[in-house]
């Protein structure tokens, strides 16, 4: 089967220079892999020629004539640039022309173009930003919201379980992944009370049968792998994020600084090489680039605006195993059946606080 995936080749920090490379790189592990190259046209032949791919049978060029640039706000991406490579490739999905589209692209303009465009599944309020990182089970944590909702309410962050619970359990083969709320602290007690009122919410979702939580987790849980979800409003989690990768960058640093002082430091690292090399792929901030757009009517992936050609390529990845392993389907069947559960259970607690108390009730309570 073959996964079409529509690629804005304009967005982000380095445009052509960094989607194309990719693109063809990706191409040649993924032979049943279609990629729909969205850009300016005569700036993506150019990239082409270069590569001598001009006619590569899986390889096509949809034009657009506008780009969404890094500093555009919302309002130019959604109303002055409907002809932008952003949206063109957006509504190649919405169009059934492709299965997935990645952009590079000003993250609040693709959040709002895709929102607009494909819609939100039915239950979901508000989309949020996913994406996986690594702990020291040598799996995946996966992380929500990442940006997208800096003010959140505890529906929320409700909803953001959920769909993350039914993103897990399709990717990773888990029926009942288990998600953990990030707070200051473990205990109930702890938190502002946005965590504290969400928390009521998972454990009643818990007490049900709907969701396996967890409960409260802290930051150190994440690379631990306490949990297979933690969830979070999107300025915790973008901060999170952009310190994890500060740090794997910083680490990879100060070991290659490091190894590189003396000879017995040099003929350390020649010795420990392997180990260094393993350690070096596993802190790699580009491994884990590409982050979902969980919650739309269509498959989008948002890399990082600074990906070079390695970590575009994941992005691409991400987008192609979600097409493969049919992710959308799979969350809207779930979301689907729990929505419906969680919001029978919320009317009986509506309706048992809402009954006023009889005289019987009245005189038990004395």
């Amino acid at each position: 089967m073959t996964i079409k995936i529509s690629i804005d080749c304009m967005g982000g920090d380095h445009g052509p220079s960094v989607t194309v490379p990719a693109a063809i790189s990706f191409l040649h592990h993924e032979p049943d892999a279609e990629l729909i190259l969205v850009g300016q046209e005569e700036v993506l032949l150019a990239a082409l020629k270069k590569h001598k791919l001009v006619n590569h049978p899986r390889i096509s060029i949809q034009a657009a004539s506008e780009v969404v640039t890094m500093d555009d706000s919302v309002e130019v991406a959604l109303r002055r640039k409907k002809d932008s490579s952003m949206r063109v490739a957006i509504n190649m999905v919405k169009d059934g022309r492709a299965q997935a589209a990645v952009s590079a692209g000003n993250t609040g303009a693709l959040m709002a173009v895709s929102r607009y465009v494909l819609k939100t599944i039915p239950g979901v309020d508000r989309p949020a930003i996913c994406t996986i990182l690594p702990n020291q089970k040598d799996g995946p944590t996966y992380m929500l919201d990442l940006g997208a909702n800096v003010d959140c309410e505890p529906q929320h962050l409700h909803q953001f379980a959920l769909m993350g619970s039914a993103l897990v359990s399709a990717m990773e083969g888990k029926p009942k992944p288990t998600v953990g709320l990030l707070n200051v602290g473990e205990e109930e007690i702890k938190g502002n009370d946005l965590v504290k009122h969400t928390a009521e919410l998972l454990h009643a979702d818990h007490e049900k049968g709907i969701l396996n939580f967890y409960g409260n987790v802290e930051g150190n849980d994440i690379f631990e792998g306490t949990t297979d979800i933690v969830v979070c409003d999107g300025f915790v989690g973008n901060v999170t994020l952009k310190a994890s990768e500060g740090l794997g960058r910083f680490v990879k640093s100060v070991l290659t600084t490091e190894f590189k002082k003396g000879i017995f430091n040099k003929l350390g690292a020649l010795i420990a090489y392997g180990a260094i090399k393993a350690l070096s792929r596993r802190l790699n901030p580009s491994r884990y680039n590409g982050a979902s757009l969980l919650g739309l009517r269509g498959l989008v992936f948002k890399s990082h605006g600074g990906a070079d050609v390695y970590a575009f390529e994941w992005a691409i990845r991400r987008a192609y195993d979600a097409a493969k392993y049919d992710v959308l389907s799979r969350i809207t069947a779930t979301m689907a059946e729990l929505i419906p559960q969680v919001e029978a259970l919320h009317a009986q607690g509506r309706a048992a606080s809402s009954i006023e108390p009889t005289e019987s009730t009245e005189q038990k309570t004395v």
